[in-house]
């Protein structure tokens, strides 16, 4: 039998989102904010000489800029003043969610509350600002030793790191923003946003490969289709599958001769609980060092001296045999060595614990923790599997094929995949979820009119 939350759920219809003004205001503040997202993307930092970049990019600025001007929504091309987008911010949420487990103080402030949580917060923007201000450095720099400044020297690198750094925090507060008064994630959303803007492009130029030349065949055409096709189908199905645990509650008798408690519920564990963690772990450790020894190679005199530089760069170039095994394996690694940050068994042991719930057939306290660290880590195995099929495949595909754009090769990644997919499933769920609520204050407006209705009556 469904349960009040399916019924009302199936009720859904567009009369529904009609009714729901709060969810329309929140819709439109969110578009609101992509909207201003996007027109950040094509605002470029002063000083820069744009073509004399665009050059330098195009000779030696390998995949990761690549990869990082996709999911900036092309603003690392065009050098706007969201060029590092909120890639910082994420860096720095993911290392203070390292730290959480490894300081003691950081753990207690997690415990605290709401209080400890916006105290870890601060402390996230902080990291985000030095990140920021470090990569930024690092840009000017880079600008001004490849002549892509018109007037190099110090005003400007100030001003670049400024200007860059303002537009992170400026992103990373409008996520904010969004997340409090919008509908979904508000860092994912303006990922999202980034990625599918680059979509049109992306198709518009495998289209035009195609239709002058015959470097992407129709078969190899219609087969990256289905490969889209495909694993969009089954991340879906892996991201929205979960083992449920059957939790109880014991049966208590209160004063008055009244019985509460005796219920049931189920605790949903996911396949892949660390998400897309992993494959960005992975591909920022793959990508940085061969890109910064890309770099090295094209500023230094060419020798014997690079002799050594030279075999790394091609043992770990993009796309060959052992970046692949490498990718696949530190995949793997990466979702075994962040799931206990994210469910600690321990944690929900002693919560069921303390609340009267226990698994059936499982002692509470330590047994109940061995129990689910064993479900969990089997569980971890077969969504790591998963991740590192979907992030490689199409990996695999572009290394075969050299003649796929690179933005097309960025469309078709397992990690954009994901994260298109990931943030749409969760933005859908959100707004399910308020109709829901909205239904549920209808009823109970409802309700309380025909109460009083019915004591005018009498």
């Amino acid at each position: 039998m469904a349960s009040a939350s399916e019924q009302l759920a199936r009720n859904i219809n567009w009369g529904t989102f009609a009714k729901a003004k709060e969810l329309q205001q929140r819709l439109l503040f969110t578009l609101m904010i992509l909207v201003v997202y996007r027109i950040g993307t094509y605002i470029p930092i002063p000083g820069v000489d744009l073509e004399q970049f665009r050059q330098v990019m195009g000779a030696g600025g390998g995949d990761l800029v690549s990869r990082l001007n996709f999911f900036s929504g092309g603003a690392v091309d065009r050098m706007a003043i969201f060029a590092l987008n909120v890639m910082p911010y994420i860096s720095a949420s993911i290392i203070m969610t390292l730290m959480k487990g490894s300081i003691p103080s950081l753990k207690e402030l997690d415990k605290e509350g709401q209080q400890g949580r916006k105290q870890i917060n601060q402390y996230t923007r902080y990291l985000t600002v030095f990140l920021a201000a470090f990569q930024a450095y690092g840009i000017a720099r880079l600008l001004s030793s490849q002549g892509a400044a018109i007037n190099p020297g110090f005003f400007f690198e100030a001003s670049t790191v400024v200007t860059l750094v303002g537009g992170t925090m400026f992103l990373m507060w409008m996520g904010e923003q969004v997340t409090a008064r919008g509908v979904g994630n508000g860092v994912s959303l303006i990922i999202f946003a980034g990625i599918v803007a680059e979509l049109p492009r992306a198709i518009g130029q495998i289209l035009e490969i195609n239709r002058a030349s015959t470097a992407i065949s129709g078969g190899l055409l219609l087969f990256l289709i289905a490969l889209f096709v495909a694993l969009s189908l089954l991340i879906v199905f892996i991201e929205r599958a979960q083992r449920r645990l059957l939790v109880q509650y014991p049966k208590r008798q209160m004063a008055g001769g009244k019985t509460f408690g005796g219920e049931s519920s189920f605790m949903p564990l996911k396949l892949n609980t660390p998400g897309v963690i992993p494959p960005i772990f992975a591909s920022s450790l793959l990508l940085l060092p061969t890109t910064a020894g890309q770099i090295a190679l094209s500023n230094s005199a060419q020798g014997e001296s690079n002799t050594f530089l030279t075999t790394i760069l091609a043992f770990l170039g993009y796309g060959s045999p052992y970046y692949l095994t490498l990718y696949g394996l530190l995949i793997i690694f990466f979702c075994f060595f962040y799931v206990p940050y994210v469910f600690k068994p321990e944690d929900v042991a002693d919560n069921l614990r303390k609340n009267g719930g226990f698994l059936p057939g499982v002692r509470p306290g330590e047994a109940t923790e061995k129990r689910l660290s064993y479900v969990l880590s089997r569980l971890t195995f077969i969504g790591a599997l998963y991740v590192a099929f979907v992030c490689v495949l199409p990996e695999i595909v572009i290394a075969q094929n050299s003649s796929i754009p690179p933005s097309v090769a960025m469309l078709i990644g397992g990690m954009s995949l994901l994260i298109i997919v990931s943030v749409t499933l969760d933005t859908v769920s959100q707004i399910q979820s308020h109709l829901i609520a909205h239904q549920y204050e209808g009823l109970i407006k409802k309700s309380r009119m025909r109460r009083r209705g019915n004591k005018k009556n009498k």
